[in-house]
């Protein structure tokens, strides 16, 4: 059992990989790599991704101040864009149907340290294995390495709860009878 907060479901392989967010920190840093298996198709797995881009899919009444997150895939959604919000963060690039990830931008880095994301979506049998690396940077005092312990931790409670939503709300998609939603011109 991982008692830093920096691991959940992910193996060591998945730890140890590179992810479209190392490049983004530079620099003293650390990593928090979260991962679960979706039995659903990766087109589906990652529709359901890009709506991060509208709502967290957490703990709604915590990080989403008490409204709820769609159940549903929304028809309407733009198309993704570099400099997008997505959740905290301002999209830094993407390929469809494979990934998306972004950095915090300079307000909330200057508050918090420099810190990006990358959301990645790869086939795995029938299904998906959803995997969530945060690169957070590492530098500074007891005081910014307490904070970033408890940013861990913190980040760990909700990423877990909106993970296994989105593998539920995905599941349910790829399990609906008709076709499939179509991923769109980005994803």
């Amino acid at each position: 059992m991982d008692l830093s907060g920096r691991t959940w479901g992910a193996t060591d392989a998945e730890r140890g990989a590179s992810y479209p967010c190392d490049r983004l920190v530079t620099g003293r840093r650390e990593g928090w790599t979260r991962a679960v298996d979706v039995a659903a198709p990766p087109g589906v797995l990652f529709r359901w991704l890009r709506q991060l881009t509208v709502a967290p899919y957490s703990y709604d009444r915590i990080d989403f101040r008490g409204r709820r997150s769609p159940r549903v895939l929304l028809p309407d959604l733009p198309d993704l864009a570099v400099g997008q919000r997505f959740l905290v963060f301002d999209i830094t690039g993407f390929t469809p149907g494979a990934h998306i990830t972004g950095r915090l931008p300079d307000p909330l880095a200057a508050r918090h340290g420099p810190m990006a994301v990358s959301y990645t979506v790869r086939p795995q049998g029938t299904g998906s294995r959803l995997v969530v690396k945060v690169v957070a940077g590492s530098g500074g005092g007891a005081g910014r390495r307490l904070r970033r312990r408890l940013m861990a931790w913190g980040d760990l409670v909700m990423m877990r709860k909106q993970l296994l939503t989105l593998k539920e709300l995905a599941e349910a998609t790829a399990a609906a009878p008709g076709p499939s939603p179509a991923p769109g011109p980005t994803g």
